[in-house]
């Protein structure tokens, strides 16, 4: 292409100054529109209420210390049996089969709750404490049910009752074995660090070995004695007595959580100590599994000036608004903590 060919552009003054230009006003930062703001991701939401669960009846104390006793007691009577002779034998398992009967039913109480906590690192702790504590109180006691029941026996003889067919000697073996029901109780409140469980355990462990003891006689009757007889006997007075202490430490406490939804949906903490640490380490006396989003240590319930105050060290909601600091509970409270909810309870005071 030649220079000739080449058109020149030319634009005139009048045609410039008929151009305009869309002017964008400059803006301060005042002037600018609000961000929209989609929250922080370090504020969790809400969640959601957790709808209440149906608990399962294996998470009832009264059944779980049941089944505990029941198991440990026939554990106790199958190690000794083997060498237990009837009519008065003096063989191994005759000094030995009440005492290790008190052992193994203690170690099911200390142990229960645990396994339904699924906490295998205080069951462990709790069995090497319960085994030496449980031999040691089964021959004290032993010796102090035997001396009670030859006492009994030697007023129902006095009075005119000398067959074992008569009610009243049944009577004496339910006070005598009494002892051994205050001895799981005992090692149930030493387990859980409490004066007052310690003696709740002991008063309901007294009345359903009592209610064991009353029965054995007749059982032996029916089973013809022997083996049969022990193994029932034995088997009823643990499952007694752990009924009687779940049923009497229900039926005293003051303060509870009611687990109403979760892994745990049915079962109770029954709040003893002044202060009760929550979270998922199985140091924490409720431990709350299988949830990551629980902290290690995530609250703290502590007791003072006759209320229960609640301290969150991590996301709490009660009644869907979240705890900041501490916050007194009232009785029906409903808790939320992870995927756990509770309903904190209060006995009412006439």
């Amino acid at each position: 292409m030649t220079d000739q060919n080449k058109e020149i552009l030319r634009v005139s003054l009048d045609e410039l100054s008929a151009v305009t230009t869309d002017v964008v006003p400059l803006t301060t930062p005042d002037d600018r529109p609000a961000a929209k703001s989609y929250g922080n991701i370090h504020e969790p939401a809400t969640p959601e209420i957790l709808a209440q669960e149906k608990g399962s009846i294996f998470l009832k104390a009264w059944i779980y210390l049941g089944l505990a006793g029941l198991i440990g007691a026939v554990v106790g009577w199958g190690i000794a049996e083997p060498g237990f002779v009837d009519d008065q034998g003096h063989r191994w398992g005759n000094i030995w089969i009440l005492p290790l009967v008190v052992t193994f039913m203690c170690t099911g109480f200390a142990v229960a709750e645990s396994i339904v906590e699924r906490s295998a690192r205080k069951a462990a702790i709790r069995i090497g404490i319960t085994l030496p504590l449980g031999v040691v109180l089964g021959f004290i006691l032993s010796m102090l049910a035997d001396l009670i029941y030859n006492i009994a026996l030697g007023i129902c003889a006095a009075a005119g009752a000398q067959s074992f067919h008569n009610p009243a000697v049944w009577i004496a073996r339910g006070l005598a074995w009494a002892v051994f029901g205050i001895a799981g109780g005992i090692v149930y409140g030493i387990i859980g660090r409490s004066g007052r469980k310690t003696s709740y355990g002991a008063l309901g462990g007294a009345l359903g070995a009592a209610i064991g003891g009353l029965i054995f006689d007749p059982i032996s009757f029916a089973t013809h004695g022997g083996v049969a007889s022990r193994a029932v006997g034995f088997g009823l007075l643990g499952l007694a007595t752990g009924i009687a202490m779940g049923l009497v430490e229900s039926a005293l406490k003051d303060r509870w959580l009611y687990v109403t939804s979760g892994p745990l949906a049915g079962k109770q903490f029954i709040l003893y100590k002044p202060q009760t640490n929550v979270g998922r380490t199985q140091n924490c006396d409720i431990y709350l599994f299988k949830d990551p989003d629980i902290l290690p240590q995530h609250a703290t319930l502590v007791q003072k000036g006759g209320r229960v105050h609640l301290i969150a060290d991590g996301p709490v909601y009660i009644s869907g608004q979240r705890v900041h600091g501490s916050r007194v509970l009232e009785s029906g409270s409903i808790i939320q903590v992870g995927r756990y909810s509770f309903r904190y309870q209060e006995r009412l005071r006439g």
